[in-house]
């Protein structure tokens, strides 16, 4: 039997919505989803099989101009995801004004098949719409321009079928029983970031890696032990907040979402620290999983 199989990556500036397409097309919660950019920090795959084919989706950063050298190493995974591309899924919304001309032209000239998709229709109408498919027609096939809506699942199955079609000829990358290229321990990092972006304001969400110190787990419950960084003492005093009572939600939240995630009971301990300079400090970016 004939078997296709490649690397569709997702990439947009933020805001876009790329994350909750990539939970769309995946059908499971992969990335972190909240309402402030930069949310996505890692190149994550989620990967679906069928009987001839595999796809292999990767989230990456939003496409950002660096300032520090996290942010460097973000960008570094947006670049590995266009070179190992087969497909990539170039995310815009209905009222985006970022001109990606040189990302196209970057694009065309690898050969890589695109899909433009038109994202948040739900919040437009088909006249603006419209427009915005003709302004895109002129860089890229009409064909390939897909108006969607992910959080809703709108021409999801639509933009799946593009893809079935352009997958190259392959065996499969990884296990057919394989969901993700990541290990558990990543999940429970990105779960408590994800509580963190939601709750705090301003800088700390920024500010703010999580670690996992230890995961045990025995037959009915994982006993996790977390530290989490921020780079001024002021920092932590918000994080942790009156009598630990901010830093107490964020446990419960996150334990919740652990809970369904492993479908086991949690155990979970957060544990506040102070690293002035993580953001910039090469060998603290390669202990905390940037490459």
């Amino acid at each position: 039997m004939l078997h296709k199989a490649g690397f569709v990556n997702i990439i947009g500036k933020p805001n876009v919505g790329k994350s909750t397409l990539m939970n769309s097309m995946v059908g499971e919660k992969l990335s972190i989803i909240t309402s402030k950019v930069q949310t996505t920090r890692h190149r994550i795959m989620g990967i679906v099989n069928g009987e001839d084919f595999q796809i292999v989706y990767s989230d990456t950063p939003g496409i950002i101009k660096p300032n520090y050298k996290l942010q460097v190493a973000m960008m570094n995974y947006v670049n590995t995801a266009l070179i190992d591309a087969d497909i990539v899924l170039l995310v815009t919304e209905v009222d985006e004004e970022n001109d990606y001309t040189e990302i196209l032209n970057n694009l065309k000239k690898s050969n890589i098949q695109i899909l433009v998709l038109i994202n948040k229709i739900d919040l437009s109408n088909q006249e603006k719409v419209n427009l915005l498919i003709e302004k895109w027609s002129k860089q890229v096939d009409k064909d390939n321009i897909i108006p969607i809506s992910a959080l809703k699942k709108f021409n999801i199955e639509l933009v799946f079928d593009k893809i079935v079609e352009y997958l190259p000829e392959n065996p499969p990358f990884f296990s057919k029983d394989q969901l993700t290229d990541k290990p558990e321990r990543f999940f429970v990092t990105e779960i408590i970031r994800e509580k963190i972006l939601l709750y705090y304001k301003k800088e700390i969400p920024y500010s703010v890696e999580v670690v996992v110190d230890t995961f045990k787990e025995e037959e009915e419950i994982i006993r996790i032990t977390t530290f989490i960084y921020v780079i001024r003492e002021t920092q932590k005093a918000i994080l942790i907040g009156h009598q630990g009572r901010a830093l107490k939600r964020v446990g419960v939240e996150a334990r919740k979402d652990l809970e369904d995630f492993f479908g086991k009971q949690i155990y979970l301990q957060l544990t506040v620290k102070v690293n002035k300079d993580w953001r910039n400090s090469d060998s603290n970016l390669k202990r905390f999983g940037y490459e």
